[in-house]
């Protein structure tokens, strides 16, 4: 895996858990998924972002963004589709609530994949990248 999506040094993370269901693929870099070896209240359907990246946005600034994104979202449905087993590694919080992990499909990281693929780039909160 690429050091650029490597978690950086001094912030807590609580560990790796694997995946039982993906529910709901939103777009290239964001899903939701239920752990059954969690409680409900905090397992069930519970919002997942790939950490370490960016993909263009459905609802982007330009014609050409909204396609990029409905690319990386297949990609990212046929990665997971396709898996055996999803596991989430080094699960932070981010400011919605959601799992913030980098996401794994059968060992294979599916952010390195979208970034091998060009449609996604390093992403670790600064300035988000044009995609028009």
């Amino acid at each position: 895996m690429g050091a650029s999506l490597v978690v950086q040094a001094g912030q807590p993370t609580y560990g790796d858990v694997k995946v039982s269901r993906v529910t709901t693929i939103y777009d290239g870099d964001t899903f939701t998924a239920t752990i059954d070896s969690w409680p409900g209240i905090v397992g069930k359907n519970i919002g997942v972002r790939i950490s370490g990246i960016d993909t263009p946005e459905l609802r982007g600034k330009c014609k050409r963004e909204i396609e990029l994104a409905r690319i990386a979202k297949k990609k990212t449905v046929e990665l997971i589709r396709s898996s055996k087993t999803i596991e989430l590694r080094r699960m932070r919080r981010d400011k919605y609530f959601r799992i913030d992990a980098e996401v794994f499909a059968d060992g294979r990281s599916i952010g390195q994949a979208l970034i091998s693929a060009g449609l996604a780039v390093p992403y670790h909160g600064d300035k988000k990248v044009t995609w028009c």
